[in-house]
């Protein structure tokens, strides 16, 4: 992997994430994102509403990554606590924002909904900080930094998302190839682990599974070097195959 390639991690944001109440939808969509444009994702955590772990889990992750991206906790609710938290891991204020008011206002003149001081709750934007737009409901998310604060509702995130990407460095995109058979993982450990060896700029791992009552393995090729990915896939294709004689291989890179 190139060393000047750009890494990020996504900070999950809710108590309702970690009571088991709402499974996360944003990390999958994030991954593929970021990897079609040659960002590594290389951390996901995922921490509770409180002001002292978001502050907390920001700062240490800004110092690692070149980017963050944050999901959830910025809309009108007492909970909603992004908005300061991140304030607090920069020292810095939260002030209304006129640009953020303005979109507010704009979005529910047009739905003809009643603006009231919770809903403007999310005009407030750290202090230093520019709006990301939201083309869905209105009230943007924000960057500060290199900290991408966007919403938790999953329609909303993606078209924050589709914002940002744009502005960030690119890398060379991340590609895959899988080659999968009725093989177990033990059955091809060693073999695999040969491989990975071989090829240390790629990822390579397996992947278990089950089918009308046969377990099968498929064993994946990921990284930015098409020709060593190509190369290590001829290998891997030949190792299911000392055992599985009708594999099937993704012969097409994906992202």
């Amino acid at each position: 992997m190139n060393e000047h390639t750009p890494t990020a991690a996504v900070l999950i944001i809710g108590n309702e994430i970690l009571s088991g109440r709402t499974q996360d939808a944003n990390v999958t969509h994030i991954a593929k994102k970021l990897g079609a444009v040659g960002i590594r994702l290389a951390e996901v955590r995922v921490v509770p509403d409180s002001e002292d772990e978001i502050a907390g889990a920001v700062n240490a992750l800004r110092a690692c990554y070149t980017y963050v991206l944050t999901t959830g906790g910025i809309g009108p609710t007492h909970d909603d606590i992004t908005t300061d938290s991140i304030a607090k891991a920069y020292g810095v204020a939260v002030s209304e924002h006129p640009e953020a008011r303005r979109r507010l206002m704009a979005h529910y003149a047009t739905s003809n909904t009643t603006v009231n001081a919770a809903r403007l709750r999310m005009a407030r934007i750290p202090d230093g900080a520019v709006l990301i737009n939201n083309g869905v409901s209105g009230a943007p998310g924000f960057y500060i930094g290199n900290v991408y604060v966007m919403a938790g509702v999953p329609n909303i995130m993606q078209a924050m998302l589709e914002a940002v990407l744009p502005t960030l460095q690119h890398g060379p995109a991340y590609l895959s190839q899988s080659v999968s058979g009725y093989v177990t993982e033990s059955m091809v450990a060693e073999g695999l682990a040969s491989i990975a060896v071989r090829y240390p700029q790629l990822d390579i791992g397996s992947y278990p599974w089950q089918h009308e009552e046969r377990w099968g393995t498929t064993l994946v090729a990921r990284g930015t070097d098409q020709a060593a990915i190509k190369a290590a896939v001829e290998e891997i294709l030949a190792l299911v195959k000392s055992y599985d004689s009708a594999p099937v291989i993704d012969i097409s890179p994906k992202i």
